[in-house]
């Protein structure tokens, strides 16, 4: 079994008379280990669907599975519970709180679960380190660059231990330097600790250190290749490769 099974997800929103269907039965198969990029225009549904996938929205119609669970049979307090055990989410504008020092900001998920004192000091001091801020532990977000921030963002993500990370458009803030390294820290983490990672992105050179790439396009999930690339970098818009369930990974073989 995979580690996430989306199967025939929907996602409507009525704006006026107007319905706008940003995900339209969409199925894929992530497996425990791997790390997935998901591009496509703004307003495509690729926020709408990490969130679907972090049970922070639920579907109008379809399933999500995570770990052996239906989150989208879960009830809004269960889905709490769950994704404080099992997510971890990376924002693009880092979300850190202004008062608490880096520390304290990595600290904030372990304060939902039943863990004691130091339980909860050593996973904070492994986080930071894993992310190497380990110097910078009693910094407020004011004394950080935005990459260290970022930093502090992923560390907060991974502290918990969770089931899959979920990164919304981690380098969109980050001038090309910082993102290079955001995105190599991404990597390592994923090959060295096994993180799980779906990672939405607009950029396409991002997008490719993903060991598996996929587009949103008219509520379709497709897989990216090389012809979907045009001479300028950009990807084009067309039907190659619908992502559905069947073997690893969710597309067919």
């Amino acid at each position: 079994m995979s580690l996430v099974e989306i199967r025939d997800v929907s996602r409507r929103f009525h704006k006026g008379g107007e319905t706008i269907t940003p995900l339209d039965s969409v199925s894929v198969n992530i497996e425990s280990g791997e790390f997935v990029s998901l591009m496509g225009a703004s307003g495509t549904g690729k926020s709408t669907l990490l969130n679907l996938l972090a049970g922070i929205d639920q579907p109008d119609e379809g399933s999500i599975v995570v770990g052996g669970r239906e989150i989208t049979k879960l009830s809004r307090g269960e889905l709490a519970r769950w994704r404080s055990e099992h997510v971890g989410y990376i924002f693009q504008d880092h979300n850190l709180v202004p008062v608490l020092t880096a520390w304290e900001n990595v600290e904030l998920p372990l304060l939902l679960l039943k863990m004691n004192r130091g339980e909860r000091r050593r996973r904070v001091d492994v986080a930071l380190q894993a992310v190497d801020l380990g110097d910078r532990v009693d910094h407020f977000p004011r004394q950080l660059s935005g990459g260290q921030e970022q930093r502090v963002g992923i560390a907060r993500a991974i502290v918990a231990h969770p089931t899959l990370v979920v990164a919304d458009e981690p380098t969109g803030d980050l001038d090309s330097e910082t993102s290079t390294q955001i995105l190599e820290l991404l990597c390592r983490l994923n090959r060295e600790l096994g993180v799980t990672l779906m990672m939405v992105t607009h950029d396409l050179e991002a997008a490719a250190i993903a060991g598996r790439q996929m587009r949103l396009d008219r509520g379709k999930l497709l897989l990216l290749d090389e012809t979907d690339r045009r001479d300028d970098g950009q990807v084009r818009a067309g039907e190659s490769g619908s992502v559905e369930a069947g073997g690893p990974g969710g597309a067919d073989s």
